[in-house]
């Protein structure tokens, strides 16, 4: 089993779940036996974009985007989603996430080790 968790800024904003929730149903629904896939640790036509990040793309219709962090083998981070058609950006904004996700995971464990 995969553990799924989401990725929040600074700011406790959590890109993913404000781009999950304006998905329409159909959409959401596939997203969401995607992720369930990935939980049972199945990534779903996983595509490498750099060091330690994946992007899997979600088995949907409308060519839906879901962007996950790997931690190890049993955590996956969700850092974003998108459309095909926008897959540059969300590329790019998926890497700052991840990038940022493991700065302050560091950050913590510095801090407990003291």
């Amino acid at each position: 089993m995969v553990d799924i968790r989401e990725y929040s800024d600074r700011g406790g904003h959590n890109p993913f779940r404000e781009w999950y929730d304006r998905l329409n149903a159909e959409a959401a629904r596939n997203v969401t036996t995607a992720l369930y896939r990935v939980g049972l640790g199945t990534f779903p036509m996983p595509k490498v974009l750099g060091l330690a990040f994946t992007s899997a793309r979600s088995i949907l219709v409308q060519s839906y985007r879901v962007y996950f962090g790997k931690e190890g083998e049993q955590i996956a981070v969700l850092l974003g989603g998108g459309t095909k058609q926008r897959q540059r950006n969300g590329i790019k904004l998926a890497l700052e996430r991840w990038e940022d996700y493991k700065q302050r995971k560091k950050q913590q464990k510095e801090k407990e080790e003291e």
